[in-house]
């Protein structure tokens, strides 16, 4: 089961798109989630906000897969099922996410593009633009 560190260091993570990218959070995780974030590349430091979040069958969640080129979602890996959208910037040292599960996402804001497989399986999500 992932763990984040309670003892939070002091950083400042701010792309200013967070109000661009969730215009309305209706409904969301109680308490959020620490992701999972094995498996990405030793390269990201952060998570931006918009990115889709997944959940394993066990119900572990945690970043959506990014292709090879880094420009697009990857393939859904198996078992694996779409959870929400992350509401704000983490860093991947600290991956504690609130997880957006309903309201208005504008998703030409979104750091990678949204597929219709994603939008369907989001139907409390409106994708904006």
């Amino acid at each position: 089961m992932p763990q984040a560190n309670l003892i939070k260091e002091d950083y400042l993570i701010e792309d200013g798109l967070e109000s661009i990218v969730i215009v309305n959070a209706l409904g969301d995780i109680p308490g959020g989630r620490t992701l999972d974030v094995t498996g990405l590349p030793d390269s990201t430091k952060v998570i931006k906000a918009g990115h889709i979040i997944i959940a394993d069958s066990k119900g572990t969640a945690k970043p959506m897969p990014v292709n090879a080129g880094g420009t697009a979602y990857g393939s859904l890996p198996a078992s694996h099922s779409y959870l929400g959208v992350l509401k704000a910037t983490i860093s991947v040292k600290d991956p504690r996410a609130a997880i957006v599960t309903m309201g208005q996402i504008n998703q030409a804001a979104c750091p990678f593009p949204v597929t219709s497989a994603m939008k369907s399986a989001l139907p409390n999500i409106q994708w904006l633009y």
